[in-house]
């Protein structure tokens, strides 16, 4: 099952965010409410501490968490996603706004991806997905696009390709340059580790 995960960042509606596979659940995550209409989806459930939320309304069961709690939102969606049996999730919203919950958001989806789910991350104009041992990268993109592999981690083995500088068993330090603002070369993109934790983030609405 896939679900859509509405979450308070930025939303930029490109081409590439028209062409996400539609999704069998939608749960908003407190203000991410606020993308449903311009998304064109009707959310299945709304949930968090409605601290972000004022002035918006939306036809859907909602479920109130005292601010005082220990995940944010966006986690409580997650939850309630795989409870209802999703596996694939793409969360909405997912750049700009507070550091703090984009870089939490990053962060839980390298985790997420390691128990066994398929994470993708967008605010339409921007887009990241979890690199893992576990979880290779395969992609098709046009030419010219700026790619980059940040490694959460240091990384062993990276492989990249099909793109302008393809590396082939690279071992990467922890947080290093080397891996940022890559180019497609036009077709597959694909990327994998032998250890490590990583994320393929891309720019563009035209992906």
């Amino acid at each position: 099952m896939l679900a859509w995960i509405l979450v308070g960042g930025r939303l930029t509606l490109t081409p590439a965010l028209r062409t996400l596979p539609r999704p069998d659940l939608v749960i908003a995550a407190d203000g991410g409410a606020r993308h449903a209409p311009a998304l064109g989806v009707r959310v299945g459930a709304w949930v968090g501490d409605f601290d972000s939320s004022a002035g918006l309304r939306l036809d859907a069961p909602r479920q109130v968490h005292p601010a005082a709690k220990d995940q944010t939102d966006a986690e409580l969606a997650v939850s309630l996603a795989q409870a209802r049996g999703a596996r694939r999730l793409v969360f909405v919203g997912a750049f700009g706004g507070r550091f703090d919950h984009a870089a939490a958001l990053m962060l839980g989806g390298l985790r997420l991806a390691r128990e066994g789910a398929e994470v993708t991350l967008t605010s339409g104009d921007e887009w990241a997905w979890p690199l893992l041992p576990t979880a290779p990268f395969a992609r098709p993109f046009p030419s010219g696009v700026t790619l980059s592999v940040l490694a959460c981690s240091d990384l062993r083995g990276l492989s990249l390709a099909g793109v302008r500088w393809p590396l082939a068993g690279a071992d990467v330090p922890l947080g290093s340059g080397w891996t940022v603002s890559n180019e497609t070369a036009g077709g597959e993109v694909t990327a994998a580790l032998e250890a490590g934790r990583a994320l393929v983030t891309a720019l563009g609405g035209e992906l």
